[in-house]
């Protein structure tokens, strides 16, 4: 409470009675190889007062590498709020402070932004320091054709969580990039099958690092490697979107033959894209779809699905 109600009569002071105030660097460090640093992030944290660091131990590693001697104090994410406000009050006697994370750049699903915030409010000046960051390494090593994306960091970790925010970028434009810890990324790539369906995808693991991974297929194709492989640190994955085109038909039985016909989707996805596009129950579709696609089968000879006469699981 105390450093929050300081704070409150810094704002409220007039600019003439402020003390000087220091200056906030947000310093972006190597994500794994450490010669990606770049000088003038070398320069910022041997010349500010105060480096704060997600994990010292960490931080400890990088400074020892390039003879940096600056002291170190910790800026977890249990702990953020808290020491943000000790952090403004050395901002507002005047000291140079450094945020960094462990990898990357601080604020990008790393703790930062509340000292930034925090920083602003307070009219301290605010100066990032420009450098590697896994969102933009992944990305320009993927080869997407597209000029936007959407990143969402790390999805929910538990399933159920998980499966319904896979379910929300159902109808997503524009290539989606998540983050994910090494124990979690198989069951990611499983319910993104799942839910999405076979979509191409990226893969991108130790990314700068010795053992760097970067892998291009379909969700499928991926999640065989994650089950055959040892997972080694943080993924990146960018799942692109589905370029099925637009299906067009004025009941839920025209859509359904037009997917059928035009898409090229399994029936068990295209039950999927239409239960999603209309909010309709995907059991309710997938009945019907199995009367359409049985249609096909008496026409042709084709094959349905192994569970033609099941439920479509959810």
């Amino acid at each position: 409470m105390g450093s929050i109600n300081l704070r409150v009569r810094f704002l409220f002071m007039k600019k003439a009675e402020r003390p000087e105030t220091g200056i906030l660097y947000v310093v972006a460090t190597p994500i794994g190889n450490l010669e990606d640093i770049t000088f003038r992030a070398v320069r910022i944290l041997k010349e500010v007062d105060l480096i704060a660091a997600e994990d010292t131990r960490h931080t400890k590693k990088l400074l020892n590498h390039f003879a940096i001697q600056t002291r170190l104090i910790s800026y977890y994410r249990e702990k953020e709020r808290e020491r943000a406000g000790e952090l403004l009050e050395h901002l507002q006697a005047g000291m140079h402070i450094a945020l960094v994370s462990d990898a990357g750049t601080p604020g990008i699903s790393d703790p930062g932004a509340i000292l930034v915030s925090l920083a602003r409010e307070a009219e301290i000046t605010v100066t990032p320091i420009p450098g590697p960051s896994a969102l933009t390494t992944a990305i320009s090593s993927a080869g997407l054709d597209c000029g936007s994306f959407l990143f969402l960091g790390f999805p929910p970790s538990k399933s159920g969580q998980r499966r319904k925010f896979l379910h929300s970028l159902g109808g997503c434009d524009y290539p989606v990039v998540l983050y994910e810890s090494p124990h979690r990324v198989q069951a990611l790539l499983a319910d993104a099958l799942e839910v999405l369906g076979d979509r191409p995808a990226f893969w991108a693991r130790e990314l700068t690092k010795i053992h760097e991974d970067l892998q291009l297929g379909r969700l499928s194709e991926l999640l065989t490697k994650a089950s055959s492989q040892v997972s080694r640190g943080e993924s990146v994955l960018i799942i692109s979107p589905d370029k099925v085109e637009q299906a067009t038909g004025d009941t839920v039985e025209d859509l359904l033959c037009w997917y059928r016909d035009h898409s090229g989707l399994t029936l068990k996805d295209a039950c999927r894209r239409l239960a999603s596009d209309l909010g309709l129950s995907r059991s309710q579709v997938y009945q019907l779809a199995l009367k359409i696609w049985q249609e096909t089968e008496n026409d042709e000879g084709d094959t349905l699905p192994q569970n033609a006469n099941q439920e479509d699981p959810a």
